[in-house]
């Protein structure tokens, strides 16, 4: 077996819901990031692309029919390069990079790009096929932006609380404080700021044609623990969980481009980060924000190191009092979590944010010399990735 690389990642700016990028189909977010991504190892032969992973966790509007294949042809690369779109929904982006990592790996390929994509603010509504022609009554419209939906009534209802409500279950069973949910969500406001103006994402990201949005939407520099005080909680009455501490509605997409060690040479470029180790756990539904803490030991596991010699830590951030179990669970020094910022204020276009973070770690090993990472992501229905880097320039 062979090791796979990061090479080079990208990403759109993430807007808001209804926001920037509202007028963007996901396809074309797609293929902006996929054609951004790949302006970055420009020797690269297109043809010689072994495969596209796609992540999409929606797929029900303009990002169906394999949105990966979508962005392939819209980007321009040869008809003959193959895609598929994967759905682990928070995860897909991720799981799209560990499994083009794993076709590396077994000799499958050279040099696969992944990513993801999701427009929230386009997400359809959908209507049930009814079980029989010509029904008499009403027909209700279903959201798919983001939750369950359509549920199948043999689920037990403890699994089918609304994600909010499963975060709030958990501030509840880790006795998470509102304030502690508060003082995270400034400080991922406060580093995404601060990253953005020191020109670390500028060449992360990419300009969306026709967008006019120069960095994430969402950011807020001037949050304080004393404006997030004052909101009210949105899923209970006397709840910890408010639109402050969580992360928004978004839409966005982004992509690495993963190769061989022998790739270097077609690519033009050295690799950034050795894919070391990857994790995938599961538990109950209702518990996916503590799934990250299992997926993160096996991926370090497989690695060969220990949280001791972990240096950066890219933690999607679906909620303040997730984020905050798993680092309460990995015993992890804070100061080392989402330096750049995280999903709260970043923003958290589901099928793009697990390339996201993982673009993110790969430059912030390199920034700080630092050799070990950790990217790890929450999962709606009980699951969690994770995957550790090593920054091969450290060894």
């Amino acid at each position: 077996m062979g090791s796979a690389y990061v090479y080079a990642a990208a990403r759109t700016p993430f807007g808001r819901f209804n926001g920037a990028l509202a007028g963007i189909r996901p396809d074309d977010l797609a293929d902006t990031a996929l054609r951004g991504v790949l302006a970055k190892v420009p020797q690269l032969d297109p043809a010689e692309i072994g495969d596209v992973v796609w992540g999409n966790a929606n797929g029900a509007g303009e990002d169906n029919r394999n949105v990966g294949r979508m962005a392939v042809l819209l980007a321009g690369l040869p008809v003959t390069v193959p895609a598929t779109t994967v759905n682990r929904l928070c995860g897909s982006s991720l799981d799209a990079a560990m499994i083009g990592s794993r076709t590396i790996e077994s000799g499958d390929a050279d040099i696969v790009v992944a990513g993801g994509v999701e427009s929230m603010t386009r997400a359809p509504w959908v209507l049930p096929k009814p079980s029989r022609a010509f029904p008499a009554g009403d027909a209700t419209a279903v959201s798919t932006t983001l939750g369950w939906r359509l549920v199948n009534p043999r689920m037990p209802k403890e699994w089918t609380v609304s994600l909010g409500e499963a975060n709030e279950q958990l501030a509840e069973r880790f006795s998470i404080s509102r304030e502690r949910q508060d003082a995270f969500a400034v400080r991922s406001h406060v580093q995404a700021d601060a990253a953005w103006n020191a020109g670390f994402y500028d060449d992360l990201v990419v300009p969306v044609d026709g967008a006019g949005l120069a960095r994430d939407e969402g950011i807020r520099p001037g949050t304080t623990p004393e404006v997030l005080a004052g909101l009210k909680p949105a899923f209970r009455p006397d709840g910890t969980i408010t639109a402050g501490n969580a992360s928004p509605l978004n839409d966005g997409a982004s992509a690495v481009v993963l190769g061989s060690e022998a790739a270097a040479g077609r690519l033009g470029v050295d690799p950034v980060a050795r894919i070391a180790g990857r994790g995938a756990s599961a538990l109950e539904p209702q518990m996916f924000g503590y799934a990250p803490v299992e997926a993160a030991e096996q991926a370090l596991r497989r690695a060969g190191v220990g949280w001791r010699d972990v240096g950066a830590v890219e933690l999607n951030e679906a909620f303040a009092v997730q984020s905050l179990v798993c680092l309460d669970a990995w015993q992890v020094d804070p100061d080392i979590v989402n330096t750049r910022g995280g999903a709260i204020a970043i923003g958290h276009p589901l099928g793009a944010s697990g390339g996201r973070v993982l673009g993110t770690l790969a430059h912030v090993l390199r920034e700080r010399r630092e050799r070990w990472g950790v990217a790890a992501i929450c999962i709606g229905v009980g699951q969690g990735l994770a995957v550790v880097l090593e920054n091969v320039s450290a060894r």
